[in-house]
């Protein structure tokens, strides 16, 4: 298929007067592919017996996204040994051989795993989902003459630090920037790009699909009522119950059924404390118990905060519980992209869910939602992200 023009330039940046690059933009634009390519054609031309860094979100991550495709997009020339063990990579080509760590940048504390060690280059690959300090502790690990830095990402809010200080900043920095659109990936067919343009709306579409780093404003979702809003019941399929606990604020629970490649929330119980009273536990329980029916429910997907209920519905024993995926902004993206395939819809007895989709907004600055009218919109996404994200 050979390679763009832009991803050649990724490849060959290096020879040019430069101290690093950053390529961001829309998804499957083949960023990754050929920032790793360029990476170890660079560092294993230009050193010997040095030491680089390959940054990942987590190391498992990493291992998933470049490790498992490095023979296939090296080539036979180049010999890779992985120690696990030790994160480690022992890379050879021809007489030169240079070893890479794996590092994950999760969260704030992980700039000590890179702390101390020193390296003649750094690749990060999502460097929006990692921490500042994080990235700044592994540039400045790189003090061997012509060391480089390599960043990759899919843009976020144009207030996120990154854009800010890195992406705005290259010049200054000395760093070379190339935005991508799927256009520049040869790779991808016609057919699935299209299909990619169909998986997002609003703010993920403008960021995955244009790759724009924009503001996420408005409604969170594209909730319409005559696509999403459904009568049909169906006849068997897998039954669960999704739960976002509530004493004062609302409690929300729906019942869905998984069937033909779709989830339908049948009907929902939801109590607002501070206008009607709170409730215990126990009157919960069975407010579920009633929403279950005669449904054989494979589980109850809850809030993972909510101890004292989760507590109670295992010593009862009839429902089995999972602790829901609570990572918000993943999460929406998810309820999004099956919005929009209409892969999840609700019977019109559903009034809370269909009311706060139509209340559920963005904060003015930043990737975060309201708190408020966000219970329904929650229970929504702990079933989405813990039970329809496996598929």
């Amino acid at each position: 298929m050979g390679f763009s023009e832009k991803q050649l330039r990724v490849m060959t940046w290096w020879k040019e007067d430069y101290d690093g690059i950053i390529c961001d933009g829309a998804i499957r634009a083949g960023k990754t592919y050929s920032m790793c390519c360029g990476f170890f054609l660079w560092s294993m031309s230009r050193f010997q017996n040095q030491v680089f860094a390959l940054c990942g979100k987590t190391v498992g991550s990493l291992r998933r996204n470049i490790v498992l495709h490095l023979s296939q997009w090296l080539g036979r020339d180049f010999q890779i040994t992985e120690n696990r063990g030790e994160n480690k990579l022992t890379v050879r080509l021809g007489s030169r051989e240079n070893v890479y760590y794996l590092f994950g940048g999760q969260d704030e504390g992980s700039y000590m795993l890179i702390q101390g060690i020193t390296l003649a280059g750094v690749l990060l690959d999502e460097v929006a989902l990692m921490p500042k300090s994080f990235v700044e502790q592994a540039c400045a690990r790189c003090s061997v003459e012509g060391s480089k830095m390599w960043f990759n990402c899919n843009p976020g809010s144009p207030e996120h630090w990154f854009y800010k200080a890195w992406v705005l900043g290259a010049a200054e920095k000395n760093v070379l920037r190339l935005h991508f659109t799927m256009g520049d990936n040869p790779g991808l067919s016609e057919s699935v790009r299209q299909r990619y343009e169909t998986l997002y709306t609003g703010v993920f579409y403008r960021r995955y699909i244009l790759g724009q780093w924009c503001q996420a404003e408005g409604l969170v979702y594209a909730f319409d009522e005559n696509r999403h809003i459904s009568t049909f019941s169906p006849e068997g399929g897998r039954y669960y119950i999704s739960v976002d606990y509530g004493t004062q604020n609302p409690f929300s629970a729906g019942l869905w059924c998984v069937a033909g490649g779709k989830a339908y929330r049948l009907r929902e119980f939801y109590h607002n404390g501070r206008e009607t009273g709170s409730r215990t536990d126990e009157e919960y329980y069975r407010e579920l118990e009633a929403l279950a029916g005669e449904k054989p429910v494979e589980a109850v997907v809850i809030d993972p905060s909510a101890a004292s209920l989760i507590t109670l519905l295992r010593r009862k024993g009839r429902f089995r519980v999972k602790k829901a995926k609570n990572k918000v902004l993943p999460g929406i993206r998810l309820v999004s992209s099956l919005l929009q395939q209409e892969k999840i819809l609700f019977s019109p007895d559903c009034k809370d869910a269909i009311r706060e989709f139509g209340l559920y907004r963005w904060e003015e600055t930043g990737d975060v939602p309201v708190k408020e009218n966000d219970h329904a919109m929650d229970d929504v996404r702990y079933f989405c992200a813990t039970v329809l994200a496996r598929n």
